[in-house]
C-alpha cells in the first residue's frame, strides 16, 4: 500500500473518499497536481478545479468575483456531478471559498480540511488580515510580482519545482481580499 494510503486510513479516510481540492491566491487546480495524483493512486476521487479569474481561466477575470462566487462553482459543481461525503480540502484564500461552499451545501460535505488556509469570520476580508506591502493591484487583479513570488512565496521550493510553479502563476481577481465575507451560519 503507499505511504500516503496508508496516512489517509490512519486519518480515517477510507479508500474511494471523493476529495475536493480548492487552491489559494495565485494559484490554479494546477497547484494540486502531485497530491491528486497520490490520492488516485490510493483508490480516490478527486477533483481539483480552477477557480474564476485564475490560472488557465485568468482571461476569464471581470468585476464581481468574490469569495461567494467561487464557493458558488464549488457549490454547483457538487450539486452537478452529485458528489456526496465529500472531503473538502483548501489552502490559503481558498480556506475562506472551502468555508462558504461548505455553508452553502452542506448536505453533500463530510468533512473539510484547511491545510494553511484562512477561515475567517463572517464580514471579515481577507485585506483586514493579510496585509502585504509586496501585493501589486492590477485593476481586477492583486499579487506579489513575479519576482516576490520567485523570492518569497515559492522560496522553499526547490528550483525545479518553484520554475513550474512560476510559470502558472498568475494574479489573483483582487474582489477575493477586498469584499466581506459572509458566513451566516459556518462557525454554528
Amino acid at each position: 500500500m503507499p505511504a500516503f494510503a496508508g496516512m489517509t486510513k490512519a486519518a480515517g479516510i477510507e479508500n474511494m473518499t471523493t476529495f475536493v481540492l480548492i487552491h489559494g491566491s495565485y494559484q490554479g487546480g494546477w497547484i494540486w497536481q502531485r497530491v491528486a495524483s497520490r490520492l488516485r493512486a490510493a483508490g480516490h476521487t478527486v477533483y481539483a478545479p480552477t477557480l474564476d479569474g485564475c490560472a488557465e481561466r485568468k482571461h476569464q477575470v471581470r468585476a464581481g468575483i468574490t469569495t461567494e462566487t467561487h464557493a458558488g462553482e464549488i457549490a454547483d459543481m457538487l450539486f452537478h456531478e452529485d458528489l456526496r461525503e465529500v472531503v473538502m480540502v483548501g489552502t490559503s484564500s481558498g480556506g475562506m471559498v472551502l468555508c462558504r461552499a461548505a455553508e452553502a451545501a452542506r448536505e453533500r460535505i463530510a468533512r473539510v480540511v484547511f491545510v494553511d488556509a484562512l477561515a475567517l469570520f463572517d464580514g471579515e476580508r481577507i485585506r483586514d488580515i493579510v496585509q502585504r506591502s509586496t501585493a501589486v493591484p492590477s485593476g481586477l487583479t492583486a499579487g506579489p510580482s513575479r519576482e516576490d513570488a520567485e523570492t518569497r512565496l515559492f522560496a522553499d521550493l526547490d528550483p525545479k519545482t518553484r520554475a513550474w510553479a512560476l510559470e502558472r502563476y498568475t494574479l489573483h481577481p483582487i474582489g477575493i481580499y477586498e469584499h466581506p465575507v459572509r458566513l451566516q451560519s459556518f462557525w454554528t
